[in-house]
C-alpha cells in the first residue's frame, strides 16, 4: 500500500503550483475584487493543460486521469482560496467528460476541443426557481419538433453564464429538460448539448442575467431563461429520458473535484492561520502558545490529511471506473466516495476558514486582509453548489443502509 504520488504525478502537480504562483499570485483577490476572470488567463490555463484533463487526446482532451484533475482543483483552490478558478477548472473538467462519454460525434467536436484550449466553456444546467436538490422534479420542457426539439423553461444558479456568453468562443451546458410526463419524475428526463454560443452566434429564445452574489465573484452566477429554443437531435447527450442518470454520473465526478478544490482551499486557511498565530503576540507571548488557538489548528491539521486522503481515493475510484474500465465496477459505485469526499471537504475547508477569522479576530472583518473571500467562497459549497451537505448525507445513508430503507 502506497500513499504517495507517483512521479508523473508529483511533477505535474508541481507544474501546475508554478503557474499559478507566477499567473495568479495575488491577482485572486482583484478578480474577486473586479469579479471577472481575465480571458487572457483562461487562455493560458488552458494552454497549460488544467481543462478536459482526463479526455483522451484523439476527442480534443489531455489524455489525464481524475487523479490529475482533483491535484489541479487542489492546487487552484490553494493558489484562489475566493474559488473561483477552482470552480472554473472543475466544470470544464467534469461536464466535458460526460460529454465524452454520452454526446454525439457533432456534440463532442463542437465543444471539447475549444473547452480543452481554454477557448470554450462547458457545464451543468440542471437548477431551477421552485428547487435545485429535487433534479428529478425539473419543470423546464422539451418536446419534440420536426427533426429536433422546441425547449421552454427557467434555469437559475447557473455557473458561467457570461464567460459562456460573453467571453469565450463557445459557451454551453448540459441542460436537463422534461420529456416525459410529470409522474415519470427521473425516468422522464433528457439531457441535452445546449450551446448558447458558438463563435459569436447566440442560440434563439435564450435569454440570460447575471445574479449579484455575496463571494466568489470572478465566476458568473446567472439565471438562463428558454423560449422556444431549438436544440437538433443531435444535442441530445445520451438516450431520450435517461438524462437524469447521466447527470448523476456528472455530479459524482463534480463532487470529487469540488472536494479537492475545499481540500487546497482548507490548506491556505490553514497556512495563514498558523502564520498569524505565531506572529502576533498577547501577554508578551505568541498567541499560537494559547490552547485556545492551538488546538483548533491541530485538529484542521489532522482532519486535513486524513479528508486529501479520502479525496484521493475518491479520484482514484473514478480512474479504476472511468479510465482504466477495471471490470466488476459500475459508476454507481462511485457514489460512496465522492458524498463522502464532498461533505468531509467542504466542512473542513468551511471550519479552517472560520477559525482563521476568529484567530485573526477584528482584523479579519476588513478588506484589506482579504480572508473574508475565502469565507464567503467555500461557503457557497456548503449551501448549495453539486448538492447541498444534507443531500450528500443521504447520498451516504442510502448507500451504507439500503435505498429501501432511507426512501
Amino acid at each position: 500500500m502506497d500513499f504517495g504520488l507517483r512521479e508523473e504525478e508529483r511533477l505535474f502537480k508541481e507544474s501546475v503550483s508554478e503557474f499559478l504562483r507566477k499567473e495568479v499570485g495575488e491577482k485572486w483577490k482583484a478578480i474577486d475584487e473586479q469579479g471577472f476572470i481575465p480571458t487572457e488567463l483562461i487562455h493560458k490555463m488552458g494552454e497549460h493543460g488544467f481543462f478536459a484533463i482526463p479526455i483522451p487526446e484523439e476527442h480534443g482532451g489531455q489524455g489525464g486521469s481524475f487523479l490529475l484533475a482533483a491535484l489541479a482543483a487542489e492546487e487552484i483552490g490553494y493558489h484562489d482560496p475566493s474559488m473561483s478558478l477552482a470552480v472554473f477548472t472543475l466544470l470544464n473538467n467534469a461536464w466535458p467528460f460526460v460529454l465524452y462519454l454520452y454526446g454525439s460525434p457533432e456534440a463532442k467536436d463542437r465543444i471539447l476541443d475549444t473547452v480543452a484550449k481554454g477557448r470554450g466553456f462547458f457545464g451543468i444546467a440542471s437548477t431551477e426557481p421552485r428547487g435545485g436538490s429535487d433534479v428529478a422534479g425539473i419543470e423546464t420542457r422539451a418536446e419534440k419538433s420536426g427533426g429536433g426539439w422546441i425547449v421552454n423553461g427557467e434555469k437559475i444558479y447557473i455557473s458561467g453564464v457570461r464567460e459562456a456568453m460573453e467571453q469565450l468562443d463557445v459557451g454551453g451546458w448540459l441542460l436537463l429538460a422534461r420529456t416525459g410526463k410529470p409522474e415519470a419524475r427521473h425516468r422522464g428526463i433528457t439531457a441535452f448539448c445546449l450551446i448558447g454560443n458558438y463563435n459569436g452566434e447566440k442560440a434563439k429564445g435564450l435569454e440570460y442575467s447575471i445574479l449579484d452574489t455575496i463571494g466568489r465573484h470572478g465566476i458568473s452566477t446567472g439565471v438562463l431563461t428558454l423560449r422556444n429554443v431549438k436544440i437538433a437531435n443531435n444535442m441530445v447527450v445520451g438516450s431520450e429520458n435517461k438524462g437524469f442518470y447521466i447527470a448523476m454520473e456528472g455530479f459524482n465526478l463534480a463532487r470529487i473535484l469540488v472536494a479537492a478544490a475545499n481540500v487546497g482551499a482548507a490548506r491556505w486557511a490553514l497556512e495563514r492561520a498558523v502564520e498569524w498565530a505565531r506572529g502576533r503576540t498577547l501577554f508578551e507571548k505568541p498567541i499560537a502558545s494559547f490552547q485556545g488557538v492551538s488546538f483548533p489548528l491541530a485538529e484542521v491539521a489532522a482532519e486535513l490529511e486524513s479528508v486529501k486522503l479520502l479525496v484521493y481515493k475518491a479520484a482514484w475510484m473514478a480512474d479504476k471506473i472511468y479510465t482504466r474500465k477495471e471490470p466488476g465496477l459500475k459508476p454507481k459505485d462511485l457514489s460512496f466516495y465522492s458524498a463522502s469526499a464532498k461533505l468531509k471537504a467542504v466542512e473542513l475547508s468551511l471550519r479552517a476558514s472560520e477559525h482563521l477569522m476568529k484567530i485573526l479576530g477584528a482584523a479579519s472583518y476588513v478588506k484589506e486582509t482579504d480572508v473574508f473571500r475565502n469565507f464567503l467562497g467555500v461557503l457557497s459549497y456548503a449551501v448549495g453548489a453539486e448538492g447541498t451537505q444534507n443531500i450528500m448525507r443521504y447520498i451516504i445513508a442510502r448507500e451504507v443502509i439500503g435505498k429501501e430503507y432511507t426512501g
